[in-house]
């Protein structure tokens, strides 16, 4: 008997640590698959026990009963863990405590947007979302004859300030599990970097490699080696990022949860050095400054639909719905003052392709603002912008939300089936039908300047009218809008955008029209046009 249960707890042991290495559960009460772990591991051990109770049942007679209801009465424990948390988690949940829930992230309401958000700065502006970057890195790395066979370019692609400058950096990743073996010995020598604003990119070999990787095997692995060294500790998803000089570094979050698994918070941070296994613990008021990204994304708009949603009470939330509101689907990223900003639009739970506003937060303090500015949503913009080149069929990216001359706008970029960005737009906050597209190539400042020059407000003395005969008409598509050119009978020029009306295609040659227009250029703006 005794050397039974000695046999089976040594196999249990043995089991304990085999499913933990590939689990790494954390040893926390918090954590669900901690006690997935646990009834496992319990249910491993009783599974051991039925044979001998099979025997025991043939040949004796002692005892048989008592261990039948031990091995019973365990199966019912262990089918009880879950119901239990699931009651405990209910009464946590926001049916009873839907305060906490608003509570998660504190939220600055009476933002000024004029003044608090600092006008656009178009050298340190992230031009290039994380497909193109994917795309630029990928390039780079193609390139490298040495490294291509052995390694690949992670996804992470981490958008980050580096000593000023908007750039996102990723690591390179063990190709298979043999390359692991033939390149274990000196690491991972490089990573990439692209610049978010010039599209600039390049691979930055480092003189010790990176060791401590998630395609690195056995204890060298990168989630193994944080277990060992923090085996309580809850981990949120990491970031890679490097600091003002450069050297790598993997940034953990650490979670704490009311509960098992509820109400996510960051408690703190782990910088990690990939190169020497070496790790700190900070809390999150410690955190170093260079360091980016402490919250992540999901996290944030978790946390911002949790405040949008309960302000009223739980109850408000499934019958009047008064002041409930959820943020967009979707979210990029600003830069200020040397910090990485998240942001999304905020829309009423009723889906109406509007903004009541938007949210600002800090995603190393999360720090939150809410700027007050009924606006169009950000797909509805997107569409606006494509709508612009529907004949290239190019697809935008998320907005950014910049200051443009104290107005908020929609910055976005075109992309063609390569992911490589071709032209520009900018689109009106307040009225998504106010777009300039222009060629990229062109840059950014020519950009902005084309639309700032379509929606300047023209002085009433500038303006003529007069009625006018067509002598000669031509269409001309000048960065993907449309204007029309106009000889009249006095040889006198003209230019008119498409916008201006919808009956201008179908304008001929002696055609009488009225017109409003700008008298002062060489080629007249015309503002307004009837056809007689």
């Amino acid at each position: 008997m005794r050397k039974n249960l000695i046999i089976k707890i040594i196999s249990t042991l043995f089991f304990a640590l085999f499913l933990y290495y590939f689990m790494l559960p954390p040893l926390n009460l918090h954590s669900f698959s901690f006690y997935i772990y646990l009834i496992l591991v319990a249910t491993f051990y009783l599974l051991l026990s039925i044979p001998s109770l099979f025997v025991q049942t043939l040949f004796y007679k002692r005892h048989v009963k008592i261990k039948s209801n031990a091995i019973k009465y365990g199966f019912i424990a262990i089918v009880l863990v879950i119901p239990i948390i699931l009651v405990v988690n209910f009464i946590l949940s926001p049916v009873f405590n839907s305060k906490a829930y608003y509570n998660r992230i504190t939220v600055k309401e009476d933002g000024d947007f004029e003044n608090e958000v600092e006008e656009v700065d178009f050298s340190h502006i992230p031009l290039l979302d994380k497909d193109s970057s994917r795309k630029l890195g990928d390039r780079v790395m193609g390139q490298m004859t040495d490294l291509v066979s052995q390694f690949y370019v992670s996804n992470l692609y981490t958008q980050i300030n580096y000593n000023d400058e908007i750039v996102r950096v990723t690591p390179l990743e063990y190709s298979s599990f043999i390359k692991y073996f033939t390149n274990r010995k000196n690491g991972i020598p490089a990573y990439i970097m692209v610049d978010s604003t010039t599209g600039e990119a390049k691979l930055n070999r480092l003189d010790k490699g990176m060791k401590y990787m998630p395609s690195s095997l056995f204890f060298e692995n990168l989630y193994r080696k944080l277990r060992i060294d923090y085996p309580t500790t809850i981990f949120g998803d990491e970031s890679f990022e490097i600091d003002n000089e450069g050297n790598p570094y993997w940034i953990v979050p650490t979670i704490k949860y009311v509960g098992v698994g509820l109400r996510k918070e960051v408690s703190g941070v782990i910088i990690f050095d990939p190169i020497t296994g070496e790790s700190t613990k900070y809390n999150v008021e410690d955190v170093p400054s260079w360091v980016d990204h402490v919250y992540n994304a999901d996290l944030i708009i978790e946390q911002l639909n949790d405040w949008g949603m309960y302000k009223n009470g739980f109850l408000n939330t499934l019958f009047g719905q008064k002041e409930v509101v959820s943020t967009t689907e979707g979210y990029n990223y600003m830069i200020m003052n040397d910090d990485i900003y998240l942001y999304t639009g905020i829309t009423s739970v009723v889906s109406d392709e509007s903004n009541i506003g938007f949210i600002l937060t800090n995603m190393r303090t999360k720090e939150t603002t809410f700027y007050e500015i009924a606006g169009a949503e950000e797909y509805s913009a997107m569409a606006s912008a494509e709508g612009q080149v529907q004949q290239m069929k190019y697809t935008a990216s998320f907005p950014l939300l910049i200051n443009l001359n104290g107005n908020p706008t929609y910055l976005l970029s075109l992309k063609d089936d390569a992911k490589l960005v071709k032209m520009y737009a900018f689109v009106d906050v307040k009225d998504y039908q106010k777009v300039v597209v222009t060629d990229a190539s062109k840059g950014i400042e020519v950009a902005a300047q084309n639309y700032l020059e379509n929606e300047k407000v023209i002085d009433e003395d500038d303006l003529k009218t007069n009625e006018i005969t067509i002598k000669e008409i031509r269409a001309s598509v000048i960065d993907g809008n449309t204007f029309y050119y106009i000889l009249d009978n006095n040889s006198n020029k003209y230019r008119v955008s498409i916008k201006v009306s919808d009956f201008i295609p179908f304008l001929n040659k002696n055609d009488k029209i009225n017109i409003t227009y700008e008298d002062t250029k060489k080629i007249k703006e015309i503002t307004k046009l009837e056809v007689k």
